[in-house]
């Protein structure tokens, strides 16, 4: 009887969850399905609504998310090799373990002031794109290491020990037998971190990202802002066409989401197919 209660319960909050998800969408695309042409995609944004445009922030947003991912994928999958298959229960280990559980409950714009102190101020990087992304890197990396952790242990250890009795080494078995093996794993800890990274504003603005800006970036050490900062900006104005422009925003900014999780799930089946 309890279970069904449990499960009834469960059943209707998913139901809830799916109806106000549902709505909000709805809302969403019937005030900026009218905004979404080409030109709103290429244009710069402007204080005339009906011109304006999201062009320097959709490229912003693209080049932080890359940059993001080619830091945190590194650094993300190193610590978590390191902490399942050589910490050994250490005190060292241990002591990360905490820190990294600790982490990925910090709120984001502490980590917005981590970067504004370590990345803008104390290595000069200025407001630019790598500091940003790096900044990103930090909030999602405890995501990326505790999911690839998990998939390090999907491995079966009889792949470790046929490795080792065909004469590897513990780095040679790792990279041929245990990372291919985890790869499913690790791109699902990928989509998880950019999901939470292309919708994050407030670390961004921290290190000092700018709300308004009406070229594109160009390079690592450009200044730059990210159509979270501009769909922000549009919601605070009081004018009705610029709401419309932010909810076309939102579009937008779901559409570069799923393409992007899109590109992770057909990796993530192509490498468990290759298994298989």
């Amino acid at each position: 009887m309890g279970d069904r209660l449990l499960q009834a319960a469960g059943l209707l909050v998913l139901a809830l969850a799916l109806v106000t998800l549902g709505a909000l969408l709805a809302d969403v695309f019937s005030d900026g399905s009218g905004r979404l042409s080409w030109q709103f995609l290429t244009d710069p944004p402007s204080r005339f609504p009906a011109s304006a445009g999201i062009y320097p922030q959709l490229i912003g947003s693209l080049y932080v998310m890359v940059v993001t991912a080619a830091l945190t994928l590194p650094m993300g999958i190193g610590a978590a090799i390191y902490l399942e298959e050589y910490g050994g229960g250490g005190r060292l280990a241990r002591i990360i373990e905490v820190n990294i559980a600790n982490l990925a409950g910090v709120p984001s714009v502490i980590y917005g002031l981590l970067g504004l102190g370590l990345f803008v101020r104390w290595m000069n990087l200025g407001p630019s794109i790598l500091a940003g992304a790096a900044t990103l890197a930090l909030l999602v990396l405890p995501v990326v290491i505790l999911s690839t952790r998990e998939a390090l242990r999907t491995v079966p250890m009889s792949a470790r020990e046929g490795s080792y009795a065909l004469g590897a080494t513990k780095w040679q078995t790792i990279w041929h037998q245990v990372l291919p093996g985890a790869l499913p794993g690790i791109f699902t800890g990928l989509i998880l971190a950019m999901s939470r990274a292309i919708g994050e504003t407030a670390p961004l603005i921290t290190i000092g990202a700018l709300t308004y800006i009406p070229f594109a970036p160009t390079g690592l050490d450009s200044r730059f802002t990210v159509l979270p900062i501009q769909i922000y900006n549009w919601v605070s104005r009081p004018q009705a066409p610029f709401l419309e422009n932010a909810a076309a925003g939102i579009i937008v900014l779901l559409l570069v989401l799923l393409t992007m999780n899109s590109i992770a799930v057909v990796l993530r089946d192509h490498f468990q197919k290759a298994r298989t």
